[in-house]
């Protein structure tokens, strides 16, 4: 049987970018350019035999969904799963404000969520246990075919790093940009292989290096 075939994206371009905020589970839309990202993914998917789209049912992650479900005459099924890591109460903060006004918190560092969470968040393992199931059901539901999923740095991370069979602590040492393609082949044995890591048609990938 053919490895099935996880096109893992990551939504587009979010409208307060250039605030650096925390969103989280805070619900923001994406911007134009967000669009536009959306919009050359679901072209370059348009040259492959994807079968089923999924994403997070955040707007930001809903929005590509539905941008690429179009182009592909698919219709995206939403799972709360997939949703970005919980940040807790620091949601819809900069790290100024977060520290402002909970100072009890100004020792906390993203690097320590292999270990740590914000108070009512989730840690890294946390969003492993949540995320990883998700995926497997999806494989399972689409042995040998290939699928669409449209997540989060935070969930493309954690699925990234357990398909390379790296520890969480190795987060943070894998970019996920706005509007990137990752491809990750899940084969019968268990056997796992990054196909594509960070690019796609907004970073100057040619389509036909994926395969």
């Amino acid at each position: 049987m053919n490895p099935t075939r996880i096109f893992l994206i990551r939504h587009g371009q979010v409208v307060n970018h250039h605030e650096f905020r925390y969103n989280g589970h805070f619900d923001v839309d994406i911007t134009d350019t967000g669009v536009e990202q959306m919009d050359a993914v679901a072209g370059l998917l348009s040259n492959y035999p994807v079968k089923a789209v999924y994403s997070s049912d955040l707007t930001r992650a809903v929005k590509g969904a539905e941008i690429i479900g179009r182009r592909l005459g698919l219709a995206p099924s939403r799972l709360p799963a997939l949703r970005e890591l919980s940040l807790g109460r620091w949601e819809g903060l900069t790290r100024e404000e977060a520290v402002s006004r909970f100072p009890e918190d100004s020792h906390l560092s993203f690097r320590n969520l292999g270990f740590d969470r914000i108070g009512g968040g989730e840690g890294l393992p946390d969003l492993n246990a949540r995320v990883l199931p998700a995926i497997a059901g999806i494989v399972e539901a689409h042995a040998g075919g290939s699928v669409c999923i449209l997540a989060h740095g935070g969930v493309n991370r954690v699925v990234l790093c357990d398909a390379m069979g790296l520890s969480v602590e190795n987060f943070f040492r894998i970019e996920q940009d706005y509007g990137c393609v990752n491809v990750i082949d899940y084969f019968a044995d268990g056997c796992k292989v990054v196909k594509l890591l960070n690019g796609g048609p907004n970073q100057g990938l040619n389509p036909a290096r994926i395969y």
